[in-house]
């Protein structure tokens, strides 16, 4: 220290946790049995922060663009047909690795091979029907949130 001059403030070092955002849907037969609140509470129990949320009846085009990749498969119809039937949560999430972490918390897409604890053990099961009515769909990568996240939320 220099005589005379004033002390100089301690150095501040901030670190920045690089966080993600993923895409969450409680699918219709998830808001059919009431059960948004039971995965919102879980995401918020899991630390994850709620960016963005709303309710709505997906349109067949949305759909179309959200699973585009799937076009051409045999459940391809029978998906958006099921994912159109209805209400949907759509919610941004937010938080350190929180794609992988809400898959986790999600459990085998498979409601009756999920593990108890997650959503789709604790939560779903086989109905006998076309498609899997599994309650959630979660992003499977940063780039699918990105723009996932952008289909369902433009104006993030």
């Amino acid at each position: 220290m220099v005589q005379g001059l004033p002390t100089p403030a301690p150095l501040l070092v901030r670190l920045c946790v690089v966080s993600e955002r993923s895409l969450v849907l409680v699918k219709p037969d998830g808001f059919a049995r009431g059960l948004s609140g039971e995965v919102l509470a879980r995401i918020e129990r899991k630390g994850y922060r709620l960016v963005a949320l709303r309710i709505l009846t997906p349109t067949r085009e949305a759909l179309a663009e959200h699973y585009a990749e799937h076009l051409g498969k045999p459940f391809y119809e029978p998906l958006v047909d099921f994912m159109s039937s209805g209400p949907v949560t759509a919610v941004v999430i937010e938080g350190q690795e929180c794609i992988a972490g809400f898959r986790s918390l999600a459990g085998a897409t498979d409601p009756t091979k999920a593990a108890p604890g997650s959503i789709r053990g604790d939560l779903g099961r086989a109905w006998g029907k076309p498609v899997q009515e599994n309650i959630v769909h979660g992003s499977d990568s940063p780039e699918s949130a990105a723009r996932e996240i952008g289909i369902w939320f433009p104006e993030l």
